[in-house]
């Protein structure tokens, strides 16, 4: 299963190892909790007996994309068939392979045919398409994790359609450094937060926000890690960095980081297409930034890291929420209570204190702002795609 990831989207083969075990965990998880979270609930009321319970929509539409393309279905379908529900995935037309792959796993697992299925739908055609089944009164709910383009296209049909949606959109996640912090753990733990999946997740650390005392040491300390990692075939083991998904979004990557530099930006290591093919970028690490620049305004969806001083804690906490996106941040201290008090300034779905961001199939996982609405995984995943119902006896 991961060799078939590696090869569709060029995910380094360790890396696609891992998500396949991660989704083998949250189906254990649902497998072990649902049962319970999705029982009838007595709760007093006005008759003799009243209570709640949750009941399956129905056919739940999944749009997803192709960063990670069996944890994002799997953290979708595991609650949502556990609720009774059925599936139609619409996956990203660059992982076909990997959406046909988990319908025939699902299938080999003992699930009844069409209960859920892989759409293989032409690139050119999926707005007519998507469109059409949003309206179709045979699906009940959509979910959506993919980019503000999209998520904007589908929550509008849903809403023409009078229908739930959930969207899990674009990220730029901020990683505040306080002026205590312990700089030889959190460099490494910076290298990891951000390269994760070639810098590929809407989830990871983009925005390196750094006390003014430390900004000069993190900022070398980061471009020397950034330099050593190892950067080749994803099939290889070793490999850390492999090719972005498709060339267009090493171009995109390109173009805002030349811009950026054009508008005063340093690169200190990186900062270029590579001689391997079109759609290799370099890691990169650039200082020097400011608000307006894309690499801080915009989600940069790949190996780049923008660092920037911060003066005070109210000052951290306004660059940290001079984005249109809020999906999850990070705050790293000696002293745990201080950077919770900083972290609950900043506005996102998720905050990780001297960790970084990262889903679990325990916790619930979503955005405010423009990072979208709804929750996955836990117990809120568990029943938001149910009807959740009253009845009452008299």
């Amino acid at each position: 299963l991961a060799a078939i990831a590696t090869s569709e989207m060029g995910k380094p083969i360790a890396e696609a190892r891992a998500e396949v075990e991660k989704c083998a965990w949250v189906c254990e998880y649902y497998a072990q909790t649902s049962p319970h979270v999705l029982a009838d609930r007595e709760v007093p009321g006005s008759g003799s007996r009243s209570w709640v319970s949750h009941e399956p929509l129905g056919t739940v539409l999944a749009i997803m994309p192709w960063n990670f393309p069996y944890w994002q279905v799997f953290r979708f379908v595991a609650p949502a068939l556990m609720a009774g529900n059925a599936g139609l995935l619409k996956h990203s037309p660059n992982v076909t392979g990997t959406a046909l792959a988990i319908e025939q796993l699902l299938l080999d697992a003992g699930l009844p045919h069409d209960v859920f299925r892989a759409l293989v739908v032409p690139e050119a055609a999926v707005p007519d398409t998507v469109e059409r089944l949003v309206a179709d009164d045979r699906v009940h709910a959509i979910t959506l994790t993919g980019s503000n383009r999209a998520g904007s296209f589908v929550a509008a049909a849903a809403g023409r359609a009078a229908k739930k949606s959930v969207l899990e959109l674009g990220g730029s996640d901020p990683f505040v450094v306080l002026e205590d912090a312990d700089l030889d753990v959190v460099v490494p733990r910076a290298v990891a937060g951000r390269f994760l999946n070639t810098g590929q997740s809407c989830l990871c650390a983009k925005r390196f926000i750094v006390h003014a005392s430390l900004m000069d040491e993190f900022a070398r300390r980061l471009a020397e890690a950034v330099e050593g990692l190892p950067v080749g075939d994803p099939a290889d083991e070793g490999t850390k960095i492999g090719p972005m998904a498709r060339p267009d979004l090493a171009a995109t990557l390109a173009q805002q980081v030349q811009d950026s530099v054009s508008e005063g930006a340093t690169v200190l290591t990186g900062g270029h297409r590579m001689d391997r093919g079109a759609a290799w970028y370099a890691p990169t690490v650039v200082v020097d930034v400011s608000l307006d620049m894309p690499v801080m305004a915009e989600e940069t969806f790949g190996p780049v890291a923008a660092v920037i001083p911060f003066d005070s804690d109210d000052d951290a906490v306004r660059i940290a929420n001079h984005t249109p996106y809020g999906l999850g941040a990070s705050v790293w201290s000696a002293d745990p209570d201080r950077a919770l008090k900083v972290g609950r300034r900043i506005e996102s779905g998720a905050l990780f204190i001297n960790a970084n961001t990262a889903s679990d199939p325990r916790l619930p996982f979503g955005g405010v702002k423009q990072s979208g609405y709804g929750r996955e995984l836990g117990e809120a995943g568990a029943i938001e795609f149910t009807n959740i119902r009253t009845t009452l006896v008299g």
